[in-house]
């Protein structure tokens, strides 16, 4: 089987003095990993393409009597200079890719993992001010596009519109609710209020490239990121350990 696809560089590592093992994501097939075979010294084949967060068109191959997949060869599409410049930057590229990793991204949804991350890393590129809170909508929004999305427009219970009002978000359902509506469950419930729960709403649709425009104050943000933190540990089963992703 071969396949020609345009990739994200998500992780590169030495496997033999000259080979490499690259992990790369594909907008068809999700999150994979291939032998690049003299991928450290070749000339030709991956002429400053190796590397992580770049985005590089791959010819990949694999046999019935191997079990792991070979990049052929690989060209340059885009690289990402800023990034390798400012540490800051990069870290929290990593933090994205590192998430999306631990999620499992599967090939019916990669489409749209691959949209946002490539549009992430390309506004923590381009940005001159990229969001603090950019890992956290990442976060949020990959669970939406993965089939883990709220209704935020109206209460889950009495459907009433939820606009410019404090709402509970219900953990364990995985809804939203008015005040009112919240005090008749025994579900734990979390506090929303107008800022953070207009960044959620808005969050559904709006690119990497416009997430500088949600500036949240300090309450809303404080909300915001715990709701979505309890949302993804509790429905998603990832939590952040000991400076890493992982699932209960």
């Amino acid at each position: 089987m071969e396949f020609s696809e345009t990739v994200l560089v998500l992780q590169v590592g030495q496997f033999k003095e000259s080979d490499l093992w690259v992990h790369f994501l594909s907008p068809s097939r999700g999150s994979l990993s291939a032998f690049a075979f003299g991928g450290s010294r070749s000339r030709r084949r991956f002429v400053g393409c190796l590397d992580i967060f770049n985005e590089i068109k791959v010819r990949v191959s694999s046999s019935l009597r191997t079990p792991y997949f070979a990049l052929q060869e690989g060209l340059l599409v885009r690289g990402v200079s800023r990034l390798r410049r400012d540490r800051q930057r990069l870290g929290v590229a990593v933090n994205c890719a590192r998430f999306l990793q631990s999620f499992g991204v599967q090939p019916e949804g990669a489409d749209k993992a691959y949209f946002l991350l490539r549009e992430t890393i390309r506004a923590l590129e381009e940005l001159e001010q990229p969001p603090k809170l950019l890992p956290l909508f990442f976060r949020a929004r990959l669970a939406f596009d993965q089939g883990y999305a709220l209704s935020l427009s109206r209460c889950s219970h009495c459907g009433r519109e939820l606009s410019g009002t404090y709402v509970r978000l219900l953990m364990r359902e995985g809804q939203v609710t008015c005040p009112a509506c919240a005090a008749f469950s025994n579900d734990s419930r979390l506090p929303l209020g107008p800022d953070a729960l207009s960044a959620l709403q808005t969050l559904h649709v709006l690119p990497p490239g416009d997430w500088h425009g949600l500036n949240l104050p300090a309450l809303a943000a404080r909300e915001f990121s715990l709701a979505v933190d309890a949302f993804v540990s509790y429905h998603v089963g990832i939590f952040w350990k000991d400076g890493r992703f992982v699932r209960h």
